[in-house]
């Protein structure tokens, strides 16, 4: 992969905050330094980073959207109103295969407690 200032820009947004940011808000905030780059352009730095293991891809019901990969966590996918909650603090208890397992995605799906308290109003 050939660094270019538009991929580091790229890796630098999303490596400057803990939201996971879509393609679209990426943008805006890579013009705001390069105003010449494109949407395409955006894209196509976005599908090398994740190919190359440097940015997570998160597949919401709405659109992807993309995280830093600097420490090993979990994601809360609300069913209601997409939001992303990163998860730190979870344990599985499960017994592994002989097989070497070298990276995971876990992501649970349901309703957020800003949907659920909504919901009983």
């Amino acid at each position: 992969m050939r660094n270019t200032k538009q991929k580091k820009l790229v890796y630098d947004i999303i490596y400057s905050t803990y939201d996971h940011l879509d393609a679209r808000s990426i943008y805006n905030q890579a013009k705001l330094e390069i105003p010449s780059i494109s949407l395409a352009t955006v894209y196509r730095i976005l599908n090398e980073l994740c190919d190359l293991g440097k940015v997570l891809r998160i597949a919401t019901d709405n659109e992807d959207n993309f995280d830093r990969i600097d420490t090993k966590h979990a994601h809360f996918i609300c069913s209601k109103c997409n939001k992303i909650i990163d998860i730190f603090d979870y344990t599985l208890k499960y017994k592994m295969p002989d097989n070497i397992v070298y990276n995971y995605d876990l992501v649970f799906h349901g309703i957020c407690n800003d949907c659920k308290r909504n919901e009983v109003k």
